[in-house]
């Protein structure tokens, strides 16, 4: 991309990507290879989706088409995720769609883009910490231990809920290992990854023998209308390349790597979802399916209790990953954001020893535990998708801008069947915004209000490409 200063002006100013942006004198280190960028999106995609929000979607609103619901997503991700694989080629630069949204719309575009995902990938940790804490629950009662209610869930959640402790403990844990390091956490993210598809696997191939045809049906309990609003729902399980193309300053031959690590991580994700789902379904009826801890309960409902212990325990420690992944991809988007001066430089300053932007990490970890123990998860994983739909709708709607307006520059990935695949992200994503609760829209609105005043006072004066500096 052109290295010229920004081409307009006010709020309309571009972001210009060019060698300097893309050095090593940034402050991250690389260190990421290629299947260490796919476990980071693999550790994002699977997660709450497989084990929390697929037994909650088919109790409450999907039935058995909770399939089709995962399927209806990750068509409208998959036209988004090719955008993105193309851009992460072109622009191998910490921030992931904010960057993209910024170096081609312009500067408020970016902004608003990036304050968004700030709020939505603090969302994410909070619901998926909040699907860990019930199945750390499912195993104390196994070994018949318990522990009083005030401490089990959020307010309203349950008799004698106060609030979550344990969501509330893991999302500051997930803040401590970020910390530690970029090399270190990614070990262990992808030993957790490997520990978690194992788990996936071994429900798939155990539960198939245990199917029975006569729980799907109805297959459409809540009506087709059901099945969209649960496509709508589990829609931020299918996306969590986001998350890891944030990583690209820390990843090796980044053009060519990423674009790779996000059609692989969701192309294995998605086979997996569909499988997992039919096999949730064809075991037990939606109606007797356990919200909190569907796999595990539904084992035991045919008598291998054992084995819905042992898949608890895969969910817990599987879980985690997905928290690391967002929360490492919400400190970098924080990071390229400070950096660019739309909100102060103190937050893009690293760890002087680990090089990881601590303190980003620190403030998300402590908001994040804060949401997972008071809010109910049905609130919380409502609120992430709106503000993930519209960031897909920039994507895609940036490819198409970049493609025509650029069609020279270098690409190590191109969108196929352009301008009609990222067309159909747009279409798709904003199809599923208007599946959305009101209440969602009314929430994402204050936030947007709020964002547009910190712009308005902060950003559009303070901004690197308003002061010329950097």
């Amino acid at each position: 991309m052109s290295t010229q200063t920004a081409q307009s002006r006010g709020m309309f100013r571009r972001k210009p990507i060019g060698p300097d942006e893309e050095s090593d004198s940034t402050g991250l280190r690389r260190s990421l290879g290629l299947w260490q960028l796919t476990a980071i999106g693999l550790g994002a995609i699977i997660g709450a989706g497989i084990f929390t929000l697929a037994g909650e979607v088919a109790h409450d609103t999907a039935g058995p088409a909770v399939s089709l619901s995962f399927i209806i997503a990750g068509i409208a991700s998959a036209a988004a995720a090719l955008s993105y694989a193309e851009f992460a080629g072109m622009v191998p630069v910490a921030g992931s769609a904010y960057t993209y949204g910024y170096a081609v719309l312009g500067e408020f575009a970016g902004w608003l883009i990036g304050w968004d995902l700030l709020l939505e990938y603090t969302a994410i940790i909070a619901v998926v910490a909040i699907g860990i804490s019930g199945y750390f629950q499912f195993l104390l009662n196994q070994i018949g231990l318990d522990l009083p209610a005030w401490m089990l869930g959020a307010p309203g959640t349950g008799h004698g809920h106060k609030v979550d402790v344990f969501a509330a403990l893991l999302c500051l844990l997930i803040a401590f290992l970020l910390n530690r390091g970029i090399k270190a956490s990614a070990r262990v993210e992808t030993v957790l990854v490997f520990v978690k598809l194992a788990i996936v696997l071994a429900v798939i191939v155990v539960g198939v023998f245990y199917i029975h045809g006569a729980n799907f049906h109805p297959y459409f309990p809540f009506g087709f209308g059901g099945a969209l609003t649960g496509a709508a729902t589990v829609f931020f399980a299918v996306f969590g390349y986001d998350a890891m193309s944030t990583a690209a300053e820390e990843s090796k031959d980044a053009r060519r790597n990423l674009p790779k690590a996000i059609v692989l991580s969701l192309a294995i994700a998605m086979v997996l979802y569909l499988l997992a789902c039919t096999v949730l379904t064809g075991m037990q009826s939606y109606l007797h399916i356990n919200v909190t801890s569907a796999f595990s309960s539904a084992f035991a409902s045919v008598g291998l209790s054992g084995f819905g212990t042992v898949i608890a325990i895969g969910a817990v420690v599987g879980i985690l990953t997905v928290l690391f992944s967002f929360m490492l991809g919400a400190s970098r988007i924080w990071y390229a954001i400070s950096r660019d001066g739309l909100l102060p430089g103190w937050f893009a300053k690293t760890h002087v020893k680990n090089h990881v932007p601590h303190r980003p990490t620190w403030i998300i970890g402590v908001v994040s535990a804060l949401v997972a123990g008071l809010v109910p998860i049905g609130t919380a994983a409502e609120l992430t998708n709106i503000g993930i739909l519209l960031a897909f709708v920039v994507v895609c709607v940036a490819i198409i801008v970049m493609r025509y307006r650029n069609p020279e520059a270098p690409r190590t990935f191109r969108v196929p069947g352009m301008p009609v695949v990222p067309a159909l992200g747009v279409v798709f994503s904003i199809w599923l915004i208007t599946q959305l609760h009101p209440a969602t829209w009314i929430r994402f609105g204050v936030w947007f209000v709020l964002g547009c005043v910190i712009y308005a006072l902060y950003g559009y004066r303070k901004s690197k490409l308003a002061t010329g500096v950097g």
